[in-house]
């Protein structure tokens, strides 16, 4: 009996030790980029870039064209879903709390429903929107689905978030401000949508733990292509994205919704 209770203090310290070291892992296998074996032999319709901003914030990146993308509900982390891409915008819950719109069909439920993908909730907000019939995007500062304006309700999607403003430099603190960006001074995860003048969207998340302002200077100084324009989407711990490269899980949290790659499940 007293050999055994000599031992305990040893055997204590063995279990706290292998605690310890399994709690570091945990937090590295939340915050590093992971490969996804799993996603191999998915339609691969993207192009990869990774970048690190001067302030050493970095992006991970994912291009792909407006036609690909598929607005789509989740429920889940993304790490799961057998699809590339990035959540999506504002939740409670499970409620969806940005505009989310594919062909007029919100993603999480009705027209006119609360939560379901059709409002940017309290105040309106910008809302990255493809026009399928024109071929063409841009930021709209909508309410809801009413408010869009597009050439054919059956062909588009729209994307609710945060006016970015990459083209005025002098407006995007104020509209971030009027359109109540979440945490903008505060050291988060974050990620974006952005679009460029040749067409081409790119698919935008950080693990870096960065202002808003220095999120969107990263992006400026590292998303290639000219008359750039985006959106913030939610952040931190739903900053999540699904590439072949690289997976991002922020905190592993379930989010609402995804902007998906077409061709995963």
């Amino acid at each position: 009996m007293q050999r055994a209770s000599q031992r305990r203090p040893w055997l204590t310290a063995a279990v706290l030790l292998t605690a310890a070291v399994a709690a570091v892992a945990a937090i590295v296998m939340l915050t590093k980029p992971q490969p996804r074996e799993a996603f191999h032999g998915l339609p691969h319709k993207y192009s990869y870039l990774q970048a690190d901003s001067s302030s050493k914030v970095q992006l991970h990146m994912m291009s792909v064209a407006p036609a690909d993308i598929v607005l789509r509900s989740a429920g889940t982390p993304l790490r799961p879903i057998a699809a590339y891409g990035i959540n999506g915008g504002f939740f409670y819950g499970s409620d969806l709390l940005s505009v989310a719109i594919l062909n007029d069909h919100p993603v999480n439920g009705v027209q006119g429903a609360y939560g379901s993908g059709w409002f940017n909730a309290k105040y309106p907000r910008g809302t990255l929107v493809w026009d399928g019939a024109s071929g063409t995007m841009s930021v709209q500062v909508v309410s809801s689905g009413d408010d869009l304006s597009v050439t054919d309700r059956g062909h588009y999607w729209a994307q609710g978030g945060i006016s970015m403003n990459l083209q005025h430099e002098d407006l995007w603190q104020a509209t971030a401000a009027t359109e109540h960006l979440p945490y903008a001074d505060e050291q988060r995860m974050r990620s974006g949508l952005v679009y460029d003048g040749d067409g081409k969207l790119w698919l935008i998340v950080t693990p870096s733990r960065c202002t808003a302002e220095a999120f969107r200077t990263a992006i400026l100084e590292t998303v290639p292509g000219e008359e750039r324009e985006g959106i913030f989407l939610d952040g931190d711990g739903s900053s999540q994205m699904n590439a072949e490269e690289a997976v991002l899980t922020g905190d592993s949290r379930p989010v609402v919704q995804m902007i998906a790659v077409a061709g995963g499940s």
